[in-house]
């Protein structure tokens, strides 16, 4: 087996050479990052929990703020795996938009009167939809508040966000700010602060979460790496992936990392657990790779359970994994060739960091398995690490 610490150990010149430099490093390193993003909180707790009572959080329930969780690619995946989080936390509507719909979407998106925090999340604070987005709604709506969150201290956003009325400024530790150009350490890190936000008034509950989240990430990588490698030998072309609630957000982008890192070699698709029968799943044949991210909530873990039998059933993969925690083990066992076990007491709404690891990994295995460089996997710069700019209209 290569490990992931198999690469980092290589000659320097070497992982330039086969563009292993950073991917394997940023994977390898995210739990041992998570608590430095929590310790960036409550270093700027006192700031960030007075700019969201000024916002409205802590205002009777109905004039709290719309909360609208903006992003590209995969920061609109940071929003998607914290959304049933925060709204249970903060008791109020929150609205996931990506920026590349909110753009040229903007004003049908404000209803007039309504209170708004728009919290942005941003790898490189770069992204032009991510700028333009805080820029037009700056302009035009000036009395939406604005919370950014991003890995760049010099970040364009930074500077857009001084113009807002009410803004805060959210700047995670450069270790996370991923040179490659898959996210990944930004992709959790800045989840971890996502959930940190979600606690804001109850952080110490949730330094007790992270520390069995660190605990978790470190045996689970171990493991997941050994599962990422075999997988990525047996040559599949194609890749479905399927999770539900806050899961659903991780096996779309575990889909992406899969398919960025292969230069779109490997074909992905991603749907919900029940979303999958109603069209998509026409898309899988017998030499499909499926994986199931599988709630640890006993009434959806049927749903799992149900549709892996009916993928078996139909012979249409070739092959079916199970990610899930101990718990469910013994009743979707039966229904995948391999279970991958996530040794987690967590509820699902916070096993979004862990859970990714495995798709980070795979697309990382997949990629060296066809000899591409997963720093840099795409040879013609069709893709770029930060979206070129555009006219923004």
């Amino acid at each position: 087996m290569t490990s992931l610490l198999d690469f980092v150990d290589l000659p320097v010149d070497e992982q330039k050479a086969r563009g292993l430099l950073y991917t394997p490093r940023e994977i390898a390193q995210q739990p041992n990052t998570w608590k430095k993003t929590l310790q960036i909180f409550k270093e700027h707790q006192t700031r960030i929990c007075s700019f969201l009572e000024k916002a409205g959080l802590r205002d009777e329930l109905e004039l709290r703020p719309v909360i609208v969780l903006a992003g590209a690619g995969t920061s609109d995946y940071i929003g998607q795996a914290l959304e049933l989080l925060l709204r249970q936390q903060w008791s109020c509507e929150v609205l996931v938009c990506a920026s590349t719909e909110l753009l040229p979407n903007l004003d049908d998106y404000i209803v007039s009167g309504r209170r708004y925090l728009f919290i942005s999340f941003s790898r490189s604070g770069d992204s032009p939809e991510a700028v333009a987005v805080v820029e037009q709604t700056v302009r035009l709506h000036p009395r939406i508040a604005h919370l950014i969150v991003t890995c760049n201290a010099q970040a364009r956003l930074i500077e857009v966000c001084e113009a807002a009325e009410l803004s805060c400024v959210v700047v995670l530790d450069d270790e996370v700010n991923d040179r490659s150009l898959a996210m990944t350490s930004s992709f959790t890190n800045m989840i971890v602060m996502g959930q940190c936000l979600g606690h804001a008034w109850s952080i110490e509950e949730y330094s007790e979460i992270v520390e069995r989240l660190v605990a978790a990430g470190q045996s689970f990588l171990s493991r997941a790496e050994e599962e990422a490698e075999r997988t990525s030998l047996l040559g599949f072309s194609r890749v479905c992936m399927v999770g539900i609630g806050s899961l659903a957000s991780i096996a779309r982008e575990s889909a992406l990392k899969v398919l960025e890192m292969t230069a779109g070699q490997v074909k992905t698709m991603s749907q919900t657990v029940l979303g999958l029968r109603h069209g998509p799943m026409a898309a899988l044949d017998s030499e499909t790779l499926f994986v199931c991210f599988v709630s640890g909530e006993a009434r959806k873990v049927g749903y799992a359970r149900d549709l892996l039998r009916e993928i078996g059933e139909k012979g249409i993969a070739a092959e079916r994994i199970a990610v899930g925690v101990p718990s469910t083990h013994a009743e979707i066992e039966p229904y995948c060739e391999s279970y991958l076990s996530v040794e987690a007491d967590v509820a699902d709404a916070y096993r979004p960091i862990l859970d990714v690891m495995f798709g980070q990994l795979l697309g990382l295995y997949c990629s060296v398995a066809r000899d591409l460089k997963p720093d840099s996997p795409s040879p013609g710069g069709v893709i770029n690490r930060v979206v070129q700019k555009f006219r923004i209209y």
